[in-house]
């Protein structure tokens, strides 16, 4: 029994280039003003057509490392729920890296009660991850298990991905493009 199948790996390609691309394009459309203000729309062309490039390439990089990841999955279960699996996986991480972006792209701190209290703590860094852990566990583990366990959970996602899929086709049309416009801007 294969592993992957040809048509499996390029859904979950797509699965794991859509949280980067969709990152992509909102800071694209955050930073296209400000780099239009300081020189042209055509640097701020340039300037998302580099960004398409790389989430492209930082598409491929975890695309592999999900495929790797995936030979850790059991072989009984079928291809479409490992694929399901290591899909919502590269999902739900994605979230918690976009989450602890904002917090920091949008200064956020601490209440200084929270502080306090944890300054008294013997080990502050300790309670921090037990807290962080409380809140990621969950977020890994009840829909790994329901992916695993429920059926109608399983369908519910598979139809979600596909999606997905189609909207990341449309977004690897804008990589193309990206590189054109990247060539054309380097000759």
């Amino acid at each position: 029994m294969k592993r992957y199948s040809k048509q499996g790996l390029w859904f979950l390609f797509l699965i794991c280039a859509f949280p980067l691309h969709v990152w992509t394009i909102i800071l694209a459309f955050r930073d296209f003003s400000w780099v239009t203000e300081r020189t042209n729309s055509w640097d701020a062309i340039g300037v998302i057509s580099y960004g398409l490039i790389f989430a492209f390439v930082e598409s491929i990089f975890v695309f592999l490392v999900a495929v790797l990841l995936g030979f850790f999955v059991s072989k009984k279960w079928n291809e479409d729920r490992r694929i399901a699996l290591i899909g919502l996986m590269v999902l739900i991480t994605s979230l918690w890296a976009v989450l602890g972006y904002l917090y920091f792209m949008q200064n956020v701190s601490f209440p200084g009660e929270t502080i306090l209290f944890m300054a008294g703590l013997a080990h502050p860094l300790r309670f921090l991850y037990a807290v962080s852990l409380a809140l990621v566990i969950p977020t890994v583990v009840l829909p790994a298990f329901l992916v695993l366990r429920s059926e109608k959970f399983l369908q519910g996602l598979q139809g979600f991905f596909e999606r997905l899929s189609l909207l990341t086709q449309f977004y690897l049309v804008f990589d193309f493009v990206g590189l054109v416009i990247v060539i054309i801007r380097n000759i």
